[in-house]
């Protein structure tokens, strides 16, 4: 069993309890969370039911008048100071994380940087929400716009990237003036208690950052019903996304809504296959292939389809599978569900035509194990064509022109982005925009960062994360006109 405290540096940072107000609260009723790769528990966690969460509510809004009344600057400062503290701890973070988690080591380091990163980018723009004039449409008469925080927001996120889904919803609303109270995933709550840690010792003042753990309905549930909560973001599935969509509507809060991805990754004949194939394994194996941004269906033009095939199933064999304390290419998925649906799309391709060329079962190393898997020729009517696989299967399937290519990418009811590898300008013109998602990567994997504004179109999602539009959900505009004629 891993001896969570031993693992890291600084054991003050393996926290169990949820943190509410400035202090840490337990609860009689304690939920586990476990290793995935090895499944132990590494930790006992406190679960708080409805009344917990709304007492959360409460302290958070005590506490936002005074947040949203400090000066940008100092909020600024504090910002800056949890951001020095993340960066510092980043190997006791990432260590955290890969034992909730299961995501490699290096992966999990990577994580920790793009989480720091939007701290930083925050604390920058918390200083910059400024008074704007109107040019006046009336005589006597002078107008501002002033951007206020809307109050308290509540903010869910999920397992997949447990520390990078708090800072940058986090972060946005604390620049904002907004105070917070954070609902991790029960499956990867320790993350968000070690950043409540930082946060604390960074000087948030009590109430502004809270962490609310336990069961999601509950919870959530009641932040949904709560007309205290003025702004609701989440990560996660689009069904989860349509349901906290409804529950919100009664006291018609502000909503972020960041949901399933089904990216297509586009290859044409003229594009440079080798790096097509480098970025294609990134776009599909990173997180273990868990990543809403993870390419889920292999699209390539028929000259080049059979060199694909092959070059993409040698790269995949090479890739290398284990616990990730151990550091390989991809770690377990994190819980049977996961596994149950790989094999469910694997046997459903097989069962309508595709070939298996490599992978397609469950790994000795543990039950959360997968290999990495790659399928060719597969039909469109199969279901890993039609959903989120959310894992390490690669649907590879050809197409014969650039029309053809545009409709099977769209024929989906998400919409957050698609990869495109072509050498062509004028193609990669017109696919940037026939294509009907929030992001078109070209000729790269990596385009995600604090200075983009990240989410998607259609069921994929409401509103930005990151840039300067990720403080819009958190704001209101104020419309001041005053007269002058009296003066």
């Amino acid at each position: 069993m891993l001896d969570l405290p031993s693992f890291v540096a600084d054991p003050a940072l393996i926290r169990a309890d949820a943190h509410v107000g400035g202090q840490w609260q337990g609860a009689a009723r304690r939920f586990a969370v476990t290793d995935p790769a090895t499944g132990q528990t590494i930790a006992q966690v406190a679960r708080l039911d409805a009344d917990a969460a709304r007492a959360a509510v409460a302290v958070a809004q005590a506490a936002f008048h005074d947040w949203a009344w400090r000066l940008p600057q100092d909020r600024a400062a504090i910002l800056q100071r949890w951001f020095h503290l993340v960066q510092d701890a980043r190997e006791d973070l990432a260590r955290i994380m890969t034992a909730e988690q299961g995501k490699p080591l290096s992966e999990a380091r990577g994580e920790i940087d793009y989480a720091a990163s939007f701290i930083e980018f925050y604390a920058e723009e918390a200083r910059r929400p400024n008074i704007e004039s109107v040019t006046s449409h009336l005589a006597t008469a002078e107008m501002e716009l002033w951007r206020e925080p809307v109050g308290v927001a509540a903010l869910v996120t999920p397992w997949n990237f447990p520390c990078a889904m708090i800072t940058r919803k986090a972060a946005a609303a604390l620049a904002a003036g907004c105070t917070v109270v954070v609902h991790p995933s029960a499956e990867t709550p320790l993350s968000a208690l070690a950043l409540a840690e930082l946060a604390q010792r960074a000087g948030f003042p009590p109430g502004v950052f809270n962490v609310v753990t336990g069961d999601a309905p509950e919870i959530v549930g009641a932040w949904c019903q709560d007309a205290r909560v003025r702004a609701l973001s989440f990560t996660g599935s689009t069904r989860v996304g349509k349901l906290l969509y409804r529950q919100s509507s009664d006291t018609v809060k502000r909503l972020v809504l960041e949901l399933g991805g089904h990216a297509p990754f586009i290859v044409f004949a003229e594009a440079d296959l080798d790096q097509a194939l480098d970025e294609a394994i990134k776009a599909k194996f990173a997180t273990s292939g868990q990543d809403c941004l993870g390419a889920n269906r292999f699209l390539v033009e028929r000259p080049v389809y059979d060199a694909f095939c092959k070059g993409f199933a040698a790269r995949t064999r090479a890739l290398t599978l284990g616990p990730g304390t151990e550091d390989r290419d991809l770690g377990p998925l994190m819980n049977e569900a996961a596994i149950a649906k790989q094999e469910e799309h694997v046997a459903d391709a097989l069962a309508r035509g595709a070939r298996l060329l490599t992978g397609g079962r469950r790994d000795p190393q543990g039950p959360l194990f997968y290999q990495p898997t790659v399928l060719a020729d597969v039909p469109r009517d199969a279901l890993i064509f039609h959903e989120e696989t959310f894992g390490p299967v690669a649907a590879i399937a050809p197409f014969d022109d650039e029309a053809e290519a545009v409709a099977i990418a769209n024929a989906t009811e998400y919409g957050l982005v698609a990869y495109l590898h072509s050498q062509d300008p004028r193609r990669i013109y017109r696919l940037s925009r026939a294509l009907e998602f929030g992001m078109v990567a070209v000729n790269r994997t990596k385009v995600t960062g604090a200075p983009i504004p990240f989410g998607g179109m259609k069921q994929s999602g409401l509103a930005r994360e990151g840039s300067r539009h990720g403080l819009e959900a958190f704001t209101d505009i104020k419309y001041v006109c005053r007269d002058w004629s009296q003066s």
